[in-house]
């Protein structure tokens, strides 16, 4: 179990991110256009798993942008925007900003995602949603990069998540 803080108080997740060297869980997402996406769906590609609570908060909003803008340079790489908000979320928030260099995904049928990655909040006022977490895997699945953002209004370390790759 991880611990982070929302404006300073604890907040627990329900267990550790994947171990880096390790084969990241495969998962089934659901896409903005309600299809079911899975880890082998971008299989040869680097992987960067931008994952937040809801894209309808700054700090979450930010990130999307940022790797958005970042991942128009990126060659042979995908950046998939993981959290617990309904695909039609997704689809309004970057149709309404223009992005269109990410991926965005849903865990919201099941939380399976969360669970198996060991991300989602336990406690607190968030409990049930995905902390903020980048996971960043190579072209195998595997792990190469972890952060578990420990102030949960604080933006990840976008430079170490891309250097990662």
């Amino acid at each position: 179990m991880a611990t982070v803080t929302l404006k300073g108080n604890t907040i627990e997740t329900s267990g550790e991110l994947p171990k880096i060297g390790s084969k990241a869980p495969d998962f089934k997402l659901t896409a903005n256009d309600l299809s079911i996406k899975t880890l082998n769906d971008f299989k040869g590609s680097k992987i960067v798993l931008n994952i937040f609570p809801s894209v309808d908060t700054g700090t979450c909003a930010q990130s999307v942008r940022e790797f958005n803008k970042q991942a128009s340079a990126l060659e042979n790489t995908k950046v998939l925007c993981i959290s617990r908000d309904l695909p039609f979320a997704h689809a309004r928030f970057c149709g309404a900003e223009g992005l269109d260099n990410v991926i965005s995904l849903s865990d919201f049928k099941n939380g399976s995602f969360g669970k198996d990655y060991g991300l989602d909040f336990v406690s607190g006022p968030l409990e049930g949603l995905h902390s903020r977490c980048v996971i960043v895997l190579d072209e195998n699945g595997v792990v190469t990069h972890t952060e578990q953002v420990s102030e949960i209004v604080d933006e990840p370390n976008y430079k170490e998540a891309l250097k990662a790759l």
